[in-house]
């Protein structure tokens, strides 16, 4: 059993990780608008792994006997104009993310919740993984400028990525 201070924060990230999600599938939508359909697909296995996570909070609240809030999930608005912008609001959402996860993860170790805690840096190693993603597709983003064949190439190989569920567990 999890404490209500605790149960309260986890939901409140649960929420985060749906929203996070929702933030992908508009990102999604804006790359394919643009016609960056490998970009699109990329976000699209973004949104898929931030739901994988999400239902990870939930069964850990499930098994903890908590109550489990669903909130409503604001639209997002995307403010990107440029494929890169897309990826740098990413990071910059990625980043918010981090410092969440790293403030609910102290909340933890405070309380004394192990089970919470060690839950927990399975999601901050996460977050290394992804900011660390975000950073690189920037940065060869930028390396190719406006040069349309590698604006092109990166896209194609952007699309290439798989989702896979059993590397989320």
């Amino acid at each position: 059993m999890i404490s209500e201070k605790i149960s309260k924060s986890l939901n409140e990230q649960l929420n985060r990780e749906f929203y996070s999600g929702y933030i992908y599938l508009g990102m999604s939508a804006f790359a394919s608008k643009l016609g960056f359909n490998g970009c699109a697909k990329w976000f699209n296995m973004q949104y898929q792994e931030e739901m994988v996570h999400a239902m990870k909070l939930f069964k850990y609240l499930e098994d903890q006997g908590s109550d489990i809030e669903l909130k409503d999930i604001k639209a997002p608005k995307i403010k990107a104009k440029t494929i890169v912008e897309a990826f740098e609001d990413s990071l910059k959402h990625e980043q918010m993310m981090t410092e969440a996860l790293n403030e609910l993860s102290d909340m933890t170790m405070k309380e004394k919740d192990h089970a919470t805690y060690n839950l927990l840096q399975w999601y901050v190693t996460e977050q290394v993984e992804e900011e660390a993603s975000f950073k690189e597709i920037i940065d060869n983003m930028k390396m190719v400028g406006d040069n349309g064949f590698g604006l092109y190439t990166l896209d194609k190989e952007l699309g290439t990525r798989v989702f896979d569920i059993n590397s989320m567990k």
